[in-house]
C-alpha cells in the first residue's frame, strides 16, 4: 500500500488486489482478464475508486487502484469477489459430484424408449422390469425419461409425455381462504384445520439415535454404509409421509372449491427471521402450494395469491377494524364484539380479499 500526501496529510491510498482462482485453475485468457477489469471499473464507480493498472496470469489477476481513506473497502472487495465468482463459474465447466443426486435423462430417438407389459425399454439397457404408478394414455407421446437413484438404493424412472388437453375455465361458485399455521399447516375460512401430523418432529428421536450410531462408524466401512442406509430410510419415510399427506389435502381442496386463496409468503424469510427453520421445513408449505396450483389448473380452477403485506391477521373479518396483534395473542377480539381464533379470522379476510380481486379482474 502506497500513500499520496500533500502538506503532510494523507488523501489517497493505493491498493494492490490479487484475484486468485480456486484450485489455481488456468481460466484467465486475455478476454477473461479484460472482462474482469471492466467489471472492476463498473463496480468502482459506486465507491469513488480509480483503476491505475491491471495485468493477469493464467490463474490470477493483479489490479492496482487508488481510493479515498473513507472508502468502504471491505464492502467493495466482497462485491467484486461475488461478481468475479459468477463470471468464472459461468465460463468454467462444472462436473457432477458423487454426493449429488444420482440421475440422468435420456431423450426418445427412433422409439428407443417404450413401455411393454410391465417392463421399460431404455437406450443401452436390456428390458427392465418396473412397478408402474399409472398407465400412460394412448394419445400421450413419450418425450424423455429421467432415471434416478435414491440414497436408499431405490431406482425410479420419471417419464415426460406430451399431450393436448383443452382446459375450460370453470365459473367461480365456491371460494376458500387458507391462512398458514405453523403448527397445523393451515386454517381455512370454513374453520377447518389441516391437522398436520408433524412427521419430522415425530421421527426426531429415531433419527438422532440412528445418526449417533452413524457418527461412531468408520467412514467408508461396510458397517458405515449399512448405517447410512438406515438413516436414509428414516429420512425417506418422513418425505414420503409428508408428500402423501400434502397430495391428499391438496386434492381435497381442488375437488371441493373453484378458487383457493393463500398469502404469498416468504417462507425462507420466516424460517430465518423467526427461527422456525425446522417447523417451516417440516410443514413444506411451498410443496403444498405447488401441488395445489397444478391440481387446480388441470380442472380450470384458480389459485389466488394475496400480497404478503395484506393485514389479514390485524383486520376484523366482521367490521374491518385494524389493530396490532402480538404472536402470543391467539384470539382476535374486536370492539364490535367479535371474538375469533386469529388464524380463522385471517383465513376469512384472505377469502374476502380474493373475492374482491376476482371481481376487479
Amino acid at each position: 500500500m502506497k500513500l499520496d500526501s500533500n502538506n503532510h496529510s494523507v488523501f489517497l491510498l493505493y491498493y494492490h488486489l490479487v484475484l486468485v482462482v480456486k484450485y489455481r485453475r488456468n481460466v484467465f485468457d486475455d478476454d477473461m482478464s479484460d472482462y474482469a477489469k471492466d467489471m472492476f471499473v463498473r463496480l468502482s464507480e459506486n465507491y469513488n475508486i480509480t483503476l491505475v493498472e491491471g495485468n493477469h496470469d493464467v490463474d490470477h489477476v493483479h489490479i492496482l487502484f487508488k481510493a479515498h481513506p473513507n472508502t468502504e473497502m471491505t464492502k467493495f472487495i466482497n462485491a467484486y469477489k461475488s461478481a468475479s465468482s459468477r463470471l468464472i463459474k459461468r465460463d468454467f465447466p462444472t462436473f457432477k459430484s458423487k454426493k449429488d443426486r444420482k440421475s440422468y435423462t435420456t431423450n426418445v430417438l427412433n422409439g428407443n424408449i417404450m413401455l411393454l407389459n410391465g417392463h421399460i425399454k431404455l437406450p443401452k439397457l436390456k428390458m427392465v422390469r418396473i412397478k408402474q404408478h399409472r398407465e400412460i394414455p394412448q394419445d400421450h407421446i413419450i418425450k424423455s425419461c429421467t432415471i434416478s437413484m435414491t440414497p436408499t438404493g431405490k431406482y425410479y424412472v420419471s417419464i415426460l409425455t406430451e399431450y393436448e388437453k383443452e382446459i375450460v375455465q370453470k365459473e367461480v361458485e365456491t371460494v376458500v381462504g387458507l391462512d398458514f399455521a405453523m403448527d397445523q399447516l393451515y386454517v381455512s375460512s370454513e374453520d377447518e384445520r389441516a391437522n398436520y401430523p408433524k412427521f419430522y418432529r415425530e421421527m426426531l428421536d429415531r433419527l438422532a439415535k440412528a445418526q449417533r450410531v452413524l457418527s461412531r462408524r468408520t467412514k467408508g466401512s461396510g458397517r458405515w454404509h449399512k448405517q447410512r442406509i438406515r438413516v436414509a430410510k428414516l429420512h425417506e419415510k418422513v418425505a414420503n409421509q409428508r408428500k402423501n399427506f400434502l397430495h391428499h389435502k391438496s386434492k381435497e381442496l381442488a375437488t371441493h372449491f373453484d378458487v383457493v386463496a393463500i398469502e404469498d409468503l416468504n417462507m425462507k424469510g420466516i424460517s430465518q427471521a423467526l427461527h422456525f427453520g425446522k417447523s417451516v421445513a417440516d410443514n413444506a408449505w411451498g410443496m403444498f402450494t405447488s401441488f395445489l396450483a397444478y391440481k387446480l389448473h388441470e380442472q380450470g380452477k384458480q389459485l389466488v395469491k394475496i400480497d404478503k403485506w395484506f393485514p389479514s391477521t390485524k383486520t376484523c373479518s366482521s367490521c374491518g377494524n385494524v389493530k396490532n396483534m402480538s404472536l402470543s395473542e391467539r384470539v382476535y377480539s374486536c370492539i364490535c364484539g367479535v371474538n375469533l381464533d386469529r388464524d380463522y379470522n385471517a383465513a376469512i379476510n384472505i377469502k374476502n380479499e380474493a373475492i374482491r380481486l376476482l371481481a376487479l379482474a
